[in-house]
């Protein structure tokens, strides 16, 4: 045979194939019609992983064993999702324990943020909320999330990223271990300056004090001068300590606002090696709430540990046409290399195909979180 007549036996073999499938969604379609009736579960992994054994028994050799496994994971989960989507069109997708505001109440608020005045946590907080809000800070990321777990705070203020030292790991780990929920967001824009106390010249300084992660981003300007350079636990900090030592050979990096706080001189401006450098910051209540024109959504899941089980998850935000901005993994404590999966997806919990994601996700994910709608 030539070429041609076996793409034509290609060609009818897929007409056929194509024809069972649709036989075989007919039928999930009635399943659905009978698991919504008796409010049996979508998702039975017994009866799938017995049902992938079987049809793997019927090929007549590894290779296409291997691919018949393939093929029918896929087809059992387009399944599902027709399940899915047949329970949201009749209501049963399950309430969602968040509640849709127009705005949130910040009159009166108590906000928390971590570190001294002066912090870069400082300065999104005035951005987002106002100059004249109520607020205290405290000394580490936990004591932050405490306060507003225990009601001592109405919202927390804390940085999740920076566009180029990365995520910050502690704060993903405290979203999964509180019950408390991101409500906002706020971009700051990182310009690192040079700070000393008033009548410093630049010839004066021999130490330099500032977080690790900003004298790692003005390292070009702090290498050639060979400066000592000392870490401190965040730069309002170092602000601070210069300011209370008045020593002109002593100087911090930091933001402008911590100049005004602490009354230090700006040396030079601008000193970090990335003019883009920009923190994303975000806002946490021990509330759960959304605003109703809020457009991202955090989730975090684990998965079995097991081929294809994060494909299948992501699946879900495909198969309803969800945007997925990020995903992230943390270490799982306790249990050697396995992860926890922290992802953003554009969306609103109002809407029908989040909620139809939502749900084939909390069903075959293991501890599948919601995290915050704003």
């Amino acid at each position: 045979m030539d070429l041609t007549e076996l793409r034509q036996q290609i060609d009818e073999i897929d007409s056929r194939i194509v024809e069972l499938y649709e036989q075989r969604m007919d039928v999930s379609r009635r399943v659905a019609e009978y698991k919504i009736s008796t409010g049996k579960k979508v998702f039975d992994r017994q009866r799938e992983t017995e049902k992938l054994a079987a049809v793997k028994a019927l090929a007549h050799n590894e290779f296409n064993s291997h691919g018949i496994v393939e093929l029918f994971e896929q087809i059992m989960s387009m399944s599902r999702k027709l399940q899915y989507r047949l329970l949201a069109e009749n209501g049963s997708t399950g309430k969602l324990p968040f509640i849709g505001v127009d705005r949130l109440d910040t009159e009166k608020a108590r906000v928390v943020f971590q570190g001294a005045e002066g912090a870069y946590s400082q300065a999104a907080m005035m951005r987002y909320f106002g100059k004249e809000i109520h607020s205290f800070h405290v000394d580490s990321f936990r004591d932050a999330m405490s306060a507003i777990d225990d009601g001592s705070a109405d919202f927390a203020v804390l940085p999740i990223e920076n566009s180029t030292a990365g995520i910050v790991n502690e704060i993903y780990d405290l979203l999964q271990e509180y019950e408390n929920y991101i409500v906002g967001e706020q971009i700051i824009k990182v310009e690192h300056c040079l700070l000393g106390v008033p009548g410093t010249e630049i010839s004066d300084i021999r130490t330099v004090f500032s977080h690790p992660q900003s004298l790692m981003q003005s390292a070009r300007f702090l290498e050639s001068r060979g400066w000592k350079q000392i870490s401190m636990q965040n730069n309002a900090f170092a602000a601070k300590k210069v300011a209370e030592d008045g020593d002109v050979s002593q100087a911090a990096i930091a933001g402008e606002q911590a100049a005004d706080a602490y009354g230090l001189e700006i040396l030079r401006r601008g000193v970090n090696d990335c003019g883009g450098n920009s923190t994303r910051f975000i806002i946490v209540t021990n509330q759960k709430i959304f605003r109703k024109d809020a457009n991202k959504i955090s989730i975090c899941f684990e998965v079995p540990h097991e081929s294809g089980s994060l494909y299948h998850m992501l699946s879900h935000f495909i198969y309803n046409n969800l945007n997925m901005t990020k995903i992230e993994s943390r270490p799982i404590e306790d249990r050697a290399w396995e992860y926890r999966f922290f992802i953003d997806f554009e969306g609103n919990l109002a809407d029908s195909a989040v909620k139809n994601a939502l749900r084939g996700l909390r069903d075959e994910a293991r501890n599948m979180k919601i995290l915050g709608n704003y």
